[in-house]
């Protein structure tokens, strides 16, 4: 099966070219525990059958700073493409981002709004003066990963799509849905959101685990999800090396728990979407 990774980060072990200045001023454990540097990334997308894989910048390790994804991508442009931090609240957002996408840039961007060291959901996302940057996205068609938590934010969510309705939004994790207190309500939560035709899921093991503890049970939230927005919608990641289970177990687990969803679906959520999403992993 064709098996593109939409979510795994890269952290260069040359500390001197690629400095850490993480956002929130904290950087997370797992990437000074058990970082994974782009030739290793590699290594273990062969290992676990991943032809392409999109390169998130590691926001608590580099910032808006994106030099080591945009770098690796450059030296391996057959298996990565990039997703990197910008600041959408700056004057310039709009042209700033402009010239960060385009030929050899970025194929999308990801705001970062909360996080293991960034506890306090943010909403200055959906801010007026983030309006020019959702502006020019929405012109030059660029995916925006918004990695935030439903609920204490939902409600900017609908503000922002309702505003910029044909915006491509990749929801990482979810948003994080409470799955393990009760599958069905969680999905039901995530499926309301599927109103806005241009918002797509990221289905990680930060899902796949409570969906997979939940047994039976899981299908509370995927029915209601997959009926809701389709597997044309939803695209699973991995989260490594933040995910601490090796690659090939990140891919198991999520054929685990999609087995009872149709192959044709399930062919969606492992590559098609992706592929929808990042025109660049075409080649």
């Amino acid at each position: 099966m064709d098996i593109v990774d939409t979510h795994c980060h890269i952290i260069s072990d040359d500390v001197t070219r690629y400095p850490r200045a993480p956002i929130g001023g904290t950087q997370s454990g797992w990437a000074t525990t058990r970082p994974v540097t782009a030739g290793g990334m590699v290594e273990r997308m062969d290992e676990a059958g991943i032809g392409q894989a999109v390169l998130v910048q590691a926001t608590t390790a580099y910032g808006y700073d994106n030099s080591y994804v945009l770098d690796s991508r450059a030296q391996r442009p057959d298996r990565f493409i990039v997703v990197g931090t910008v600041d959408p609240l700056r004057p310039d957002a709009a042209d700033n981002l402009e010239a960060a996408v385009g030929d050899n840039g970025l194929a999308g961007v990801r705001l970062f709004t909360s996080g293991s060291t960034v506890p306090t959901q943010g909403e200055w996302f959906a801010a007026p003066e983030t309006y020019p940057f959702w502006d020019k996205a929405t012109e030059l068609g660029v995916t925006v990963c918004l990695q935030m938590r439903l609920g204490p934010a939902t409600e900017q969510v609908h503000q922002l799509l309702r505003r910029f309705p044909s915006v491509r939004v990749l929801l990482d994790h979810m948003g994080y849905p409470d799955i393990a207190a009760s599958p069905t309500d969680a999905g039901e939560a995530v499926a309301e959101l599927a109103v806005h035709p241009g918002l797509h899921l990221k289905l990680t093991h930060r899902n796949l685990e409570p969906l997979h503890d939940a047994g039976e049970k899981a299908s509370g939230f995927l029915d209601p999800v997959l009926a809701a927005f389709g597997a044309h919608r939803i695209a699973w990641g991995s989260n490594l090396p933040a995910a601490e289970q090796s690659l090939p177990e990140l891919v198991a687990l999520a054929h685990k728990v999609l087995a009872d969803v149709p192959e044709p679906e399930r062919r969606e959520i492992f590559a098609g979407t992706a592929r929808r999403l990042y025109p660049g992993l075409a080649g």
